[in-house]
């Protein structure tokens, strides 16, 4: 994994401490800094969990209409991929579509329910050629 592969794997899991307990997210960031696993950027970790939290709101009101279900069906883990992909998507523009969807999809793979990178992949498209019309 490359360092932004492993910050994104971090945030993910940050996420869903995050979204499981309820936690304070600066204290969750900092635990998850102060992590001695692989190395990771920092500043790109940082940047993404804690303006993921700070945008929650508009993250669930770009990705409700993606799913045939409510977003609180699904699992923590799934959610936290989700407002990762979508964050990234909405507001990391160098990053391309494609990448943003690919990291999603892989995480969701590791950390996700059997077969439930489906439904990232499918929802992430939808969410993309809104997003990122000008790119597709």
């Amino acid at each position: 994994m490359t360092p932004k592969q492993r910050s994104r794997a971090r945030v993910v899991q940050a996420l869903y401490q995050w979204l499981t307990s309820g936690g304070e997210i600066t204290q969750i960031e900092q635990q998850f800094l102060n992590q001695k696993e692989g190395k990771i950027s920092k500043a790109f970790f940082s940047n993404l969990i804690l303006n993921i939290p700070k945008n929650i709101s508009l993250l669930d009101e770009i990705i409700e209409p993606s799913l045939n279900r409510d977003l609180n069906e699904l699992g923590p883990t799934e959610r936290a991929v989700l407002y990762l992909g979508v964050y990234e998507l909405k507001f990391q523009l160098e990053v391309p579509y494609k990448v943003v969807i690919n990291e999603a999809v892989e995480l969701t793979k590791l950390y996700g329910a059997d077969g439930a990178y489906k439904l990232i992949n499918t929802s992430l498209d939808k969410i993309s050629q809104e997003l990122r019309s000008s790119e597709i």
